[in-house]
């Protein structure tokens, strides 16, 4: 394992806050970047976030900041936990002021609405090429508040530098969190943002009163979809058997914990897309992804259609009942390769 380093962990939700926590715990000395004051506040003082993972008393070698550019100085590693459709707004705010040789990791799923990137791509498209080699993609089965006490949990980080990834590994690993690496980033992101999509459906199913036989079919058509049009984008099908494809879908699908499971009960229920966002405090990032997967889709001409029957209850107004419908009902196929 790597000596104790200074990281800076970007956005204090859920997901960010466990972060940090996981790596004051490996004895890092961690800055955590957060928007709200009230979260800067409680962490500082009470050594708490009011606001997410609430129950968790953190590290006192956690210390929280409202100024982004002041977060990063002097940090080893940087871990981007930011919503993904705010990341771009982010990293230009940053890109005179990243270190070239600072691995620049990221945490969030998703795809960009509009542009129909992926997190690294927008990092490609907003950092000079000097800093490309140093991205990473972090993604797996783990939800927030299991990483935040310790329960062993199992990860996948891809890079494109060997010595990079294998500096970010020794960095989190510990007998509690195992870290693999791969140089698949494509697939290791596609995994993670597009099983959102498929919790919902998901979600939707148990909102419904379906069971596990609707379930596991589900997940399974689900990957089905995952992996074609990972493959589209020229990701590695052998990505989306490992942690980041199958382990993270069964998590998100299956997880109680998962608040795109969650999106998928409330839309069975007959609410809408807007009222469901507005009462959420964190982002269910399976939302804005389904649009941009259903996008991808078309433009790679991959048959998605659990993520398009997704799309169509978010954004087309049909009911879940009508989109079962139509699943249920599409000609029969093989099933390899359809």
């Amino acid at each position: 394992m790597t000596e104790s380093l200074r990281i800076t962990v970007l956005g204090a939700g859920h997901w960010g806050t466990a972060l940090a926590q996981h790596l004051a715990m490996r004895e890092h000395n961690v800055t955590l970047w957060a928007y709200e004051s009230e979260v800067v506040t409680g962490i500082n003082q009470q050594h708490r976030n009011p606001l997410f993972l609430k129950e968790a008393l953190l590290s006192e070698r956690i210390v929280a900041t409202n100024e982004i550019s002041e977060a990063i100085i002097d940090a080893k590693i940087i871990l981007f936990v930011i919503p993904a459709q705010l990341i771009r707004k982010y990293l230009v705010k940053l890109r005179g002021k990243l270190q070239v040789d600072v691995p620049v990791v990221i945490c969030s799923k998703g795809i960009e609405r509009r542009s129909l990137a992926t997190m690294d791509q927008v990092c490609i498209e907003e950092l000079p090429a000097s800093y490309h080699a140093n991205i990473c993609v972090l993604s797996g089965p783990s939800f927030a508040a299991e990483v935040a006490k310790g329960v062993p949990t199992n990860l996948t980080l891809a890079a494109r530098d060997n010595n990079t990834a294998k500096l970010v590994q020794n960095a989190l690993a510990t007998k509690g969190m195992r870290v693999y690496t791969t140089d698949d980033l494509v697939g290791v992101e596609l995994g993670g943002a597009l099983k959102n999509v498929i919790a919902i459906a998901i979600g939707a199913c148990v909102g419904l009163g379906f069971g596990l036989n609707t379930q596991a079919g589900f997940i399974t058509r689900g990957l089905s979809e995952v992996t074609r049009l990972t493959m589209a984008m020229h990701g590695r099908p052998e990505t989306m058997l490992g942690l980041a494809g199958v382990g993270d879908l069964i998590l998100t699908c299956t997880g109680e914990l998962s608040r795109n499971r969650q999106v998928g009960k409330l839309l069975a229920q007959g609410r809408q897309r807007a009222d469901i966002e507005s009462e959420m405090r964190m982002v269910a990032e399976g939302i804005p992804t389904a649009e941009s997967a259903y996008e991808l889709a078309q433009k790679y001409n991959v048959d998605v259609p659990i993520i398009e029957q997704v799309y169509r209850v978010l954004y087309k107004g049909i009911s879940v009942i009508e989109a079962m419908e139509v699943l249920q009902s599409r000609s029969l196929k093989e099933e390899w390769g359809n």
